[in-house]
């Protein structure tokens, strides 16, 4: 049975007036008594309908942006695009920052959704789209940034990243590299799925085994990222793609500890989406995949603001490249 607003305000032992009035700021409340009713929003998992314009008396000129890891200067880079191009339309940003945890996104989505923005943009943690559909107010304003469903219901903006890819793959595999290793992200999300599937393509059109085994990916657990290169050391791999920029910066680290000369012992190809000292320092030994998360930011808050505006308009998908930086002139070929 869906919860009411009758139900959050008995909860809370207030009117249904007082929650609206809270839900809307539409009229003064007490930060104790926002607490209660926001609580009690929190323990029943009421979400008003958008629909509902009684709830929704004028905007509030603030958009909420749920992201994954907000240490990220990936996700860093990305807010503060999304905010500058939000400021100039008299826009706030509220953050919250899921730490890649399902049930934190979860609890953002209702708190945020039940009045305190006008629409929201999510990076996405959940695998579930079921789950994550089922949380959205009819008509709510959404935008997907970075990572997308397979279902097409809500506008999204993400990078394609599967040519640059497919064309560093091929490009080592020219150089003569027969053992190519790869180093994903979360395997649940779709950005590591489609490099992954670029990988696996390129390997097989360049006439390259592809071995589950030289498959990596990267978890949570701090040290996981050397515990990667080391699996695909042990596999004897004379190249890997690190798919994200900061395991390249743990993967430049390590293999300086382990005295491996780039390229001539181990070429790289490394993600960019952030100054790094680190990958100015070796950017002659190594390919970079350039992400463009500035515009990917700032496409992201032009998105958000016209869905507000209309929030009925047909769902759109966008779609940004990456750019594929190589190293240097490419080594004669070994095959």
């Amino acid at each position: 049975m869906k919860v009411t607003i009758s139900d959050v305000a008995k909860l809370a032992g207030v009117s249904t007036a007082t929650v609206s009035h809270t839900i809307n700021n539409t009229r003064y409340v007490s930060n104790e008594t926002k607490e209660k009713v926001y609580q009690a929003i929190e323990q029943l998992g009421y979400t008003p309908d958008a629909s509902a314009r009684s709830f929704r008396t004028g905007k509030k000129k603030t958009v909420g942006f749920i992201v994954p890891d907000i240490s990220s200067k990936f996700f860093g880079n990305m807010i503060e695009a999304v905010e500058s191009c939000l400021a100039a339309q008299g826009y706030h940003l509220i953050i919250a920052n899921s730490k890649e945890d399902a049930d934190r996104e979860e609890n953002n989505i209702r708190l945020l959704t039940a009045g305190l923005v006008d629409g929201l943009l999510v990076a996405s943690t959940m695998e579930d789209f079921r789950r994550f559909d089922s949380l959205i107010p009819n008509g709510f304003p959404v935008v997907l940034v970075d990572r997308v469903f397979d279902d097409k219901k809500y506008p999204s903006v993400c990078v394609s990243n599967f040519q640059p890819i497919y064309r560093s793959v091929c490009r080592l595999a020219g150089r003569g590299r027969q053992r190519i290793g790869i180093i994903g992200g979360l395997p649940r999300l779709s950005s590591t799925r489609e490099r992954i599937s670029a990988y696996r393509e390129a390997m097989q059109d360049c006439g390259l085994t592809v071995e589950e085994s030289m498959i990596r990916y990267k978890t949570e657990a701090e040290q996981d990222t050397q515990h990667c290169l080391d699996e695909l050391l042990e596999q004897k791999c004379d190249a890997i793609v690190v798919c994200r920029t900061s395991l390249a910066a743990d993967a430049l680290v390590y293999v300086h500890k382990r005295g491996i000369r780039l390229p001539d012992n181990l070429e790289l190809v490394t993600f960019l989406d952030y100054d790094s000292s680190l990958n100015q320092i070796y950017a002659g030994q190594m390919d970079c995949i350039v992400q463009p998360v500035v515009e990917l930011g700032r496409v992201a808050g032009e998105q958000i603001l016209a869905r507000i505006e209309n929030p009925e308009a047909p769902v759109f998908e966008k779609v940004l490249t990456s750019a594929y930086q190589p190293s240097g002139p490419a080594y004669p070929s070994g095959r």
